[in-house]
C-alpha cells in the first residue's frame, strides 16, 4: 500500500516479518542494549527497512538512533519516518531538498480499545467520523488515530515541540485523503505558517497505513490557514 501514499521523491522500504539480516552499529546497539527482544526485533527491523531506503537514494547505512522524544536522527540532507506494528514495519526517507517534511504510521486493522477514541479525537473530529460510510468495513476510528500519529511525526521535526491529540483536528475523506488544521502556533514552512497537512490513507484486511509528505515544489500540499 505505501507507493500509493508517498510520491516518487520519498523512498520506502517495509517488511511483513522480523529481519535479522543487518548488524546494527554500535551506537544503535547501546540504545536498545536494555531492551526486551521484542523491542530489540522491531528496532532492528525497521532500521532494515530505513536502509534500504536510503539504498534507494543512493545513500550508504550510518547509524539511525532514537533523539529527541524518541524520533530517528537522520542524516544531515535527508528526512525520514519509520512505523510498526504487529506483522509490519515500514521507512520512508528523502532528500531535504525534495521534501521538507514527511510522517508515516501503521496500525493493525481493527477498531481502537475502548475508551481510546474519547481519550484521542476532537468533537470536530468525531462530527467527521460521523458522516463516513459505515458499510465498507472499514475501521475508521483506527484510521483516525494513525493519521493523528502521522501528523505528529511531521511535524516534530519542523516544530520541535510535542502536539497533543486534542492539538489537532483530523477530518479523513473515503477517497483516502485526509486533511489536518494545528491548533497550536506553529513555525514557518515553505514561507508560510504550518497550520496544516494533507495526507493520505490506505488499508487492506490487516492494516492500516497513514503518510504526509510535504514536498518544497509543492506548496499546495499545506492547507491555507483557517
Amino acid at each position: 500500500m505505501m507507493q500509493t501514499l508517498v510520491p516518487p521523491t520519498v523512498r520506502w522500504a517495509h517488511s511483513f516479518t522480523e529481519r535479522a539480516d543487518i548488524e546494527l552499529f554500535p551506537q544503535e546497539l547501546a540504545a536498545v542494549a536494555q531492551a526486551v527482544h521484542k523491542r530489540r526485533a522491531e528496532f532492528t527491523t525497521v532500521r532494515a527497512c530505513a536502509r534500504d531506503a536510503m539504498a534507494a537514494l543512493g545513500l550508504p547505512p550510518v547509524p539511525l538512533v532514537p533523539g529527541e522524544r524518541g524520533a530517528p536522527t537522520w542524516p544531515d540532507g535527508v528526512v525520514g519516518s519509520m512505523t510498526h506494528c504487529a506483522g509490519y514495519h515500514a521507512a520512508v526517507v528523502a532528500r531535504a531538498g525534495d521534501v521538507a517534511t514527511l510522517g508515516i504510521d501503521a496500525e493493525p486493522h481493527g477498531p481502537l480499545p475502548d475508551g481510546v477514541l474519547e481519550a484521542i479525537a476532537r468533537p470536530e473530529d468525531l462530527t467527521a467520523l460521523e458522516a463516513l460510510p459505515t458499510s465498507d468495513g472499514i475501521a475508521w476510528d483506527r484510521i483516525l488515530f494513525s493519521a493523528k500519529e502521522s501528523v505528529y511525526k511531521a511535524w516534530f521535526p519542523v516544530a520541535r515541540t510535542w502536539l497533543n491529540f486534542e492539538d489537532a483536528a483530523v477530518t479523513l475523506r473515503p477517497d483516502g485523503t485526509f486533511t489536518a488544521r494545528i491548533l497550536i502556533p506553529g513555525p514557518t514552512l515553505l514561507g508560510r505558517p504550518l497550520t496544516g497537512f494533507s495526507g493520505r490513507w490506505a488499508a487492506d484486511e490487516d492494516h492500516v497505513l497513514t503518510a504526509i509528505v510535504v514536498e518544497r515544489e509543492r506548496e499546495r500540499e499545506l492547507p491555507p490557514a483557517p
